[in-house]
């Protein structure tokens, strides 16, 4: 992602209906992974930061970005608590022999050509017993525009995800799509944008105060029922892995 991207994601992530809705449902699946008090956790690819607050109240992270642009941000908001480092995935991780009990990649596989060199690359750095959360672009089909702009790779299949992690060495625990209210909505803007050609990212920027607060009400709300059942279809996947 071009420096630009990074300073409007770092603007509206806070706000954004989008990184809400997604906060809400993953600080939900973290709650029900019962961590220990003092969980060693690791996030790669944390952007500006925008994960760290919510991460850091389970326990001590550890966060990876490879953008120095994208760590400024994420060390002003996290300040002295996090450890924020300069790396990348697959073949750049600036860890030595910590492990952690929680490894998180939101929305950044799919950001990565060799994806499953990555998940691969990630699996020594699981403590015994920890656990591996990720989110990503779900469903080929809606390729368009939006994901060209965001340097996306590919969306993925359920099944696809399902065996590239079986493949790097995981045992799935959940494997579920999110994001599932907004679906159809999303489907027509999606549509729409490859008929009239539109270039660029939709929906980036914060739109209106309603209509923000209606679409994180909306997609937040998976929130409560996320950890107990899986939903059939939806914008992303969310998988949990061991």
């Amino acid at each position: 992602m071009e420096a630009e991207a990074y300073v409007e994601m770092a603007a509206e992530e806070d706000r954004h209906w989008w990184f809400r809705g997604r906060r809400r449902i993953l600080r939900a699946m973290i709650r029900s992974l019962k961590l220990p008090p003092d969980a060693r956790i690791l996030e790669v690819g944390a952007g500006t930061g925008g994960n760290l607050l919510m991460l850091s109240g389970f326990g001590k992270v550890i966060a990876v970005e490879r953008s120095a642009t994208a760590r400024d941000f994420a060390a002003k908001k996290a300040g002295a608590w996090c450890d924020i480092r300069a790396g990348a995935v697959p073949d750049d991780l600036p860890l030595t022999a910590e492990l952690f009990d929680l490894i998180c990649l939101f929305d950044v596989l799919e950001h990565v050509e060799q994806d499953e060199e990555t998940l691969r690359a990630i699996r020594p750095f699981l403590a015994p017993g920890g656990t591996l959360l990720i989110t990503v672009p779900a469903f080929r089909r809606l390729w368009g525009p939006h994901d060209a702009a965001l340097h996306h790779k590919r969306r993925y299949e359920k099944a696809e995800l399902r065996a590239k992690l079986r493949e790097a060495g995981f045992s799935i625990a959940k494997l579920s799509f999110i994001n599932m209210g907004l679906f159809p909505l999303a489907v027509l803007i999606r549509a729409y944008d490859r008929l009239a050609k539109r270039p660029g990212a939709s929906g980036t920027q914060t739109p209106p105060w309603l209509l923000n607060e209606i679409f994180a009400g909306i997609f937040g709300a998976e929130a409560a029922v996320l950890p107990g059942l899986s939903l059939p279809f939806g914008l992303s996947l969310l998988a949990i892995a061991r």
